[in-house]
């Protein structure tokens, strides 16, 4: 039964979450075509300088792509489960309501997770051979808060789609709208090191959100 559930889960978002990855992988290389054309051409140490005194972003490209990437998940994974009403046909399964959910749940969140991982690791490789260390080390302390608002907007989407009563839609999409900004703050590079770990116990608390609006939604509430 569980491997059902997740290869529906699969069928849903696979596309999706292929053409995404590639995506950021296109973004990422970009990126640093961009700055062998700026080390070429406009010399290494100007480059070094703008990136060191003046805090130069140059990943600053990709900043929103992982939360278009969340959204993205969130409404190809949930989206038909409630316009086709198949959601109601997965409660009627022989499975507990909230284990599958949790499923649903960490199916997303891992698929996500993996998208991230592929991009963030072929970032840092390439970083590695343009940049010392500690330019490598606070792009990477930037970067995090960005990946945490892709995963938080996958979390928060899934709540918005699944919840049955309208008054509590508009309420959680306002929330939304208010909450998802923190992640993306401008600030200099590396401005959010005092708060990572923060940001990510809060995103660890609100993926199960979703269990909320799912509650409501079995229950037949409107």
């Amino acid at each position: 039964m569980w491997k059902s559930i997740i290869f529906k889960e699969w069928l849903k978002v696979r596309w999706y979450l292929i053409g995404a990855t590639l995506l950021l992988g296109v973004f990422v290389s970009y990126i640093f075509i961009n700055v062998k054309h700026d080390i070429t051409f406009q010399d290494a140490n100007n480059l070094w300088y703008l990136i060191l005194f003046k805090k130069y972003q140059f990943f600053g490209l990709i900043k929103y792509l992982p939360l278009l990437v969340g959204i993205g998940i969130a409404a190809a994974q949930y989206v038909p489960e409630i316009v086709s009403k198949r959601v109601k046909l997965s409660f009627h399964l022989p499975v507990n309501e909230n284990k599958m959910l949790l499923m649903m749940l960490g199916f997303g969140n891992l698929s996500l997770l993996i998208c991230f991982s592929i991009v963030f690791s072929i970032f840092i490789s390439l970083s590695n051979c343009f940049f010392a260390y500690e330019i490598v080390n606070e792009a990477i302390i930037t970067i995090i808060p960005w990946l945490l608002g892709g995963i938080a907007a996958y979390s928060l989407v899934g709540l918005i789609v699944m919840e049955p009563i309208w008054m509590y839609k508009i309420f959680y999409l306002v929330v939304t709208s208010m909450f998802i900004p923190l992640y993306y703050e401008r600030g200099i590079t590396g401005a959010y090191k005092p708060v990572n770990l923060t940001l990510a116990i809060i995103t660890l608390l609100i993926s199960v959100s979703l269990l909320f609006s799912a509650y409501r939604f079995r229950k037949g509430e409107m």
